[in-house]
């Protein structure tokens, strides 16, 4: 193993500011839609941990928390409370103190799933003659993005329009990279890389059901090294459940766990 693959609490600390960051990004995408309608808000506790407030239970979390943030969990809770969410606290090795867990557990909450996050290198992808198509996205593909990402993450026809309308921004969000995987010209897949401080985010990529078990997520993982490393990036990191096919993409592309997170949310 290397000494990028080793595990480190510095890259851990790396990852998780890109991680956050990315985040915050999106969010401030519907922050700004009229009347903040997705209610965001965000409350910061040190520069490297946050509380982040959404009505989408995704970007409901709590990010960064280590030993010495105990006093801060009731407010945070209580705040949440106050807006009707419910969050998901997140704890990462290396952080996590047991004084943590109890302060969750006093105010009404346990220990419920696991996040697995994975670490490579930007050149463990060794460049191959892809079968499938990917292509980087620009105003002129778009709409193709648009198309394979609804699909992917099969968002309700009556809700696509607006869907469609809260994603179009993020072509010209710093930092980000997008992509479309095509199969016979037709957009099947999508994906985005997010460079931050010589980390890249793979992010939040997705494949039609109607193009699933083809390589997708694969070709979409080692076009986004390449161009992680391409611009400089030393560390790629990404997500997934444990054990799920996105885990097992990750680990055969070269990628390998960097820790598990717990996610603790109200009992």
């Amino acid at each position: 193993m290397s000494d990028t693959l080793a595990p480190s609490l510095d890259r851990i600390r790396r990852t998780l500011a890109a991680d956050i960051s990315y985040t915050i990004s999106r969010m401030k995408v519907l922050e700004r839609l009229p009347g903040n309608p997705i209610g965001i808000n965000y409350r910061w506790i040190d520069d490297t941990t946050v509380a982040l407030m959404a009505r989408l239970p995704a970007f409901a979390r709590v990010v960064g928390l280590r030993a010495g943030h105990e006093q801060h969990i009731e407010g945070i809770v209580c705040w949440y409370r106050e807006h009707g969410i419910k969050p998901t606290f997140e704890m990462v090795p290396g952080h996590y103190a047991t004084s943590l867990g109890r302060e969750l557990t006093r105010l009404g909450y346990s220990q419920s799933g696991f996040h697995v996050s994975l670490i490579g290198e930007p050149a463990i992808a060794a460049r191959v003659d892809e079968p499938l198509i990917i292509e980087r996205v620009t105003s002129d593909n778009m709409e193709d993005f648009l198309e394979a990402y609804v699909a992917g993450w099969e968002i309700s026809e009556k809700d696509q329009a607006q869907f469609k309308f809260n994603v179009r921004p993020w072509l010209n969000q710093a930092g980000w990279s997008l992509y479309v995987g095509r199969l016979n010209g037709r957009p099947a897949a999508a994906a985005t890389l997010y460079l931050r401080d010589g980390v890249g985010y793979l992010a939040d990529a997705t494949t039609s059901p109607a193009f699933r078990r083809q390589g997708f997520q694969s070709a979409l993982l080692r076009r986004r090294t390449l161009d992680a490393a391409a611009a400089g990036a030393d560390i790629v990191f990404s997500g997934a459940a444990p054990f799920s096919t996105s885990h097992r993409n990750m680990e055969r592309i070269g990628m390998r766990v960097q820790f598990m997170r717990s996610l603790w949310t109200p009992s």
